[in-house]
């Protein structure tokens, strides 16, 4: 009895268990199935290659108002395009500028480093990004 208690609940834990903690749940943006590879060697996306560039994307089927790609130095860090704060709306697509994402409608600035501003409940919704050479695949 012991030996079927202790593997049922091992098969629990174990099934239980996620190795990708990843979490971009926002109650304001939904969640698209998308995938872009972006080609650093192209000349839309060369300025990735160096810290501190951005650029703003639009994959098929993905986030309404694009994505933001940002080179942090250390990494490659992907949002959603829209306000994290508030629903979609026709001023809710987030500009850049330098190394912040800015909120038309409520003056919000996000940091692209951390995608926090300050004050706010939600941060910018991240996605995950895969560098594979001079590819980089945004994908959710």
């Amino acid at each position: 009895m012991k030996t079927t208690l202790f593997l049922f609940f091992s098969i629990v834990l174990l099934l239980g268990c996620s190795k990708d903690k990843f979490n971009n749940n926002n109650p304001f943006l939904p969640n698209y199935a998308f995938s872009i590879d972006l080609n650093t060697s192209l000349p839309s996306y060369t300025n990735l290659k160096y810290a501190g560039n951005s650029i703003k994307a639009y994959p098929t089927n993905g986030p309404a108002k694009g994505i933001i790609v940002f080179n942090t130095g250390s990494s490659i860090v992907a949002y959603d395009g829209s306000c994290p704060n508030q629903n979609i709306t026709s001023c809710s697509g987030l500009s850049i500028g330098g190394s912040n994402a800015s909120c038309p409608c409520g003056n919000e600035n996000y940091s692209l480093f951390t995608g926090q501003a300050p004050g706010k409940e939600y941060p910018l919704k991240p996605y995950r990004v895969d560098v594979n050479g001079d590819v980089i695949r945004v994908y959710n």
